[in-house]
Parts: structure tokens; sequence; C-alpha cells
């Protein structure tokens, strides 16, 4: 039986999305020290490896082998050997067979601990203007139409915001798919390449943005930061039942409360999404 105290560790370590400057020192240290770097697509990663100068040992570990390849890893970290698991962009285990390992790891007693760096998601839901404190991580789309339909329908209704990875051949389809479920008004920022070059973020809706694309060719690799719907949603709505009464009575409801006049207008301008000004001059006019 292995002594857990020479058992080697999984390091989950993100890299560049696009721009090579996004790599942290930690990694680069990381992947300089590690026994073995286990790679989405060996034939990316070397060229990563190559421009710093890194020549540690690298095998693959794909979508294809993601099972059996993870026990094969597991057993040589039981042997004492650290292990680097790296994807073709970005952070390990999201949207990629990174989780299935981490999960083996666990379930072995093998330590895993992550490198945190680029995320495409996050940086494209940061730079989106587009609410960030909760948000609804959806990946690619699946491309069965019995399971691409189940969780299109359950976006529908998702009130946070949602975000979307999508390749350009895939693109205007997934574009009209989201159009006939979510609403073809609905706010979308479409962000292209990003951290490279020809970085490129769109403000749009969706059916503007698919018009949009059905006339200039999809290139690169995108993600979709998507508006949610019921927290809008309901928030018209309530803007339409405080609408119901006038505005001398809403304010009276505050002011009843023992909040002063200026606080109570306040409060009235943001039941009704309306500024104070407007508060005060239908006051005025009541």
């Amino acid at each position: 039986m292995t002594d857990e105290n020479t058992r080697g560790m999984l390091y989950l370590c993100a890299t560049p999305i696009g721009n090579l400057e996004d790599i942290t020192l930690r990694v680069l240290r990381t992947l300089r020290e590690v026994d073995l770097i286990a790679a989405e697509d060996t034939r990316n990663t070397i060229k990563l490896l190559n421009h710093f100068n890194i020549h540690t040992p690298m095998t693959s570990y794909h979508d294809h082998n993601r099972i059996e390849k993870a026990y094969q890893l597991v057993e040589k970290m039981k042997e004492g050997k650290n292990i680097a698991l790296v994807t073709d962009a970005g952070t390990p285990g999201i949207s990629d067979p990174g989780e299935d390992i981490v999960r083996i790891c666990y379930e072995e007693g093998i330590e895993v601990t992550s490198l945190p760096g680029a995320a495409a998601c996050v940086t494209a839901l940061t730079q989106s203007g587009l609410a960030t404190r909760r948000f609804a991580f959806e990946a690619f789309l699946p491309r069965d139409k019995k399971e691409r339909a189940a969780v299109l329908s359950d976006l529908s209704d998702e009130p946070r915001t949602i975000i979307i990875y999508e390749a350009p051949h895939h693109l205007i389809q997934t574009l009209s798919d989201l159009s006939e479920t979510l609403g073809a008004s609905r706010k979308l920022v479409a962000c292209r390449e990003l951290t490279k070059r020809h970085e490129e973020k769109v403000q749009s809706t969706i059916g503007e943005y698919l018009k949009y694309c059905e006339a200039h060719e999809p290139r690169g690799e995108y993600v979709l930061v998507i508006e949610g719907k019921l927290r809008e949603a309901a928030l018209r709505e309530q803007q339409r039942e405080w609408e119901k009464i006038s505005l001398a009575d809403h304010m009276a409801l505050y002011e009843q409360q023992g909040i002063d006049r200026k606080e109570a207008m306040r409060r009235v301008a943001k039941d009704r999404g309306v500024s104070r000004r407007d508060v005060y001059q239908g006051l005025l006019g009541e």
C-alpha cells in the first residue's frame, strides 16, 4: 500500500485563452517543476511550452480517453509523480474533460489544487456590461436535438445572465435557436477572439446579431453573454402594478412609515422605474 505522504498531486493549470502574457508566474513554475504535463491537445500545448522554454514531458488527456487515462494518471500520482493538467486554452475543468480526473482523484485519495488564471466565460462576462452578480454558464449547447431543445427551454425562463460558447460554423444556428426560444429582442453581447489581436465585442440583441452574422461570415471563437429574463420581466410587472395607484397614494405609503419626503420620493421613483424629477413633476400635476 502506497504511503499517502509520498503521493503526488494534480495541479490544474490555467493557460492563456489568447494573449500569452496572461499566464501566471506560478503556472510557469509549476509546469517546469512537475513530472508530467497532461494536455488536452499536445500539439497546441507544445507551442506554449516552447514559447516559455519548458521541456517537461507531456501526455495526452482528452475527451476520448478521459476515464481510462485518468486512472492511469492517478496510478502515477500514487507512485509519487506530480502532474499538471492543462486544457487547450483557459482553466481545466471548465467545458473540458478535466472534471472527470478531478473527481477520480478525490475518489482515489489524490490531492488536487487549482492554479487560477484565464477563463473565457469570466473574461466575457466582466466586460459585457450585463449583470454579473449571478450568472448561468452553459458552455456549448448540446448538439443532440432533444437535449438541446430541453436546455433552451430551461434557459427561456433563466433569470440570471447566460453565458454560452460557440464555434463559428455553428453560430448562426445557435443564434437562430436562441432567437426562437429566448426572443429576438433579448439583449446580447457577443465576444469574439477574446484577448487576441482581433478581439471584438458587439452589444446587440439576439435578433439583430443574427442578421449581422447572416450577412458577415462568423470567424473565430465566440462567447455569447445574454441578459436573463425573469428578473427584468418581474421588475416591469412590479412597475406596472405601482402605476395602478396615484403618485400621492404611493408617496403616502412611505410617509406613513415615518420616511421623510425626500427618501419617499426616491423610493417611489425606484418602484416605478422613473426619475425623481418625474415623480416631483407628476405630484405637482396631480
